[in-house]
């Protein structure tokens, strides 16, 4: 469903272009300083505007309903809510009868029928994690001196992200991006040996993240190419660190005290300024589609602090599981 977490549970909320999004967060340890400007910085990363990204530019002003008093939490559920101002619906008023190739309106459809919101791609839009994002801002705060930061490698294929962007633009076309994120500080044994490994938890996250294609931790799929005695991170002193750590600091499921690193493929964004071809389900037959609009050229260059915020709230959920374990 929409829900998240075992300690610190998530619920979220929301269409693109609906009255608003947001996210509910239970299971937040009280007395953790939090106000709406804490949210702001990491907001402002997400935020369009940049060449690339979408020409919808909203507000994205924090609202935090409850959950708070006198500037700190109050171990009550976090309510966050932000309205949505820039919306134009008329321009996907088409897409009820004739999906995006690659998109989800075609299953959204099937599985919730007419009543689906299908503009802006309604609750399946990437707007929707703007509550991911405010999430991992109280999720960093729990985290305390782990340090988490997520950056494009790639973008397009290409090192130069402005050129590959600028011909994406330039051929009405769109282009996908690879993420790498590395998380330092962690203690050891943070997750379990199978259901609620380290990995699993993140990537159950990573993939709420519209537009995520795959994920690898460590060497990931250069592992397959490797044999044992080059993949072996050999120990080097008493606190577990490692010579290598094609292990992404993760051994068994359990965090080994050494960086935590993963790599996420972000794909193409799926509303292209080029003809398609679509099948019309009113009249039943394949047909030319031009998609209306406003979207990003390069998802991928929002991605990375929603990367970062999702990392935190698994972290966070496995810090408090630990702690009440103990």
């Amino acid at each position: 469903m929409n829900n998240f977490g075992r300690i610190f549970r998530l619920s979220i909320f929301g269409e693109s272009h609906g009255k608003g999004v947001g996210i509910t967060i239970d299971g937040c340890p009280s007395g953790i300083d939090l106000c709406d400007e804490d949210l702001l910085a990491d907001i402002s990363r997400r935020k369009a505007g940049a060449k690339g990204t979408t020409p919808r530019i909203e507000a994205d002003m924090p609202s935090i309903l409850s959950g708070t008093f006198e500037g700190k939490t109050t171990g009550a559920p976090l309510i966050i809510l932000f309205h949505n101002k820039n919306t134009k619906s008329k321009d996907y008023s088409n897409l009820l009868d004739s999906p995006r190739p690659g998109h989800a309106d075609f299953v959204a459809q099937h599985k919730y029928g007419r009543h689906n919101d299908y503009t802006g791609g309604g609750h399946f839009s990437g707007r929707i994690t703007l509550g991911i994002v405010a999430a991992g801002v109280v999720a960093k705060k729990i985290l305390g001196d782990v340090k988490i930061d997520a950056k494009l490698t790639e973008v397009g294929g290409q090192s130069d992200f402005d050129a590959a962007v600028e011909d994406a633009l330039l051929q009405h076309d769109s282009i996908g991006g690879i993420v790498e994120c590395r998380a330092n500080n962690l203690p050891i044994g943070y997750g379990e040996p199978f259901f609620d490994s380290v990995e699993s938890m993140i990537s159950h996250l990573i993939f709420a993240i519209p537009a995520t294609k795959g994920i690898e931790f460590g060497s990931g799929f250069a592992a397959a190419k490797m044999k044992g005695s080059e993949h072996n991170d050999n120990f080097i002193d008493a606190t577990g660190k490692t010579e290598t750590n094609h292990a992404g600091g993760i051994n068994g499921g359990i965090t080994n005290g050494n960086e935590l690193v993963f790599r996420v493929a972000i794909k193409p964004t799926s509303s292209i300024g080029i003809n398609q071809k679509t099948m019309n389900f009113a009249k039943g037959e394949v047909e030319d589609l031009l998609i209306e609009g406003r979207h990003d050229a390069c998802i991928a260059l929002r991605v990375p602090v929603i990367i970062e915020a999702a990392t935190a709230i698994a972290l966070a959920d496995l810090k408090l599981l630990d702690k009440a374990r103990r």
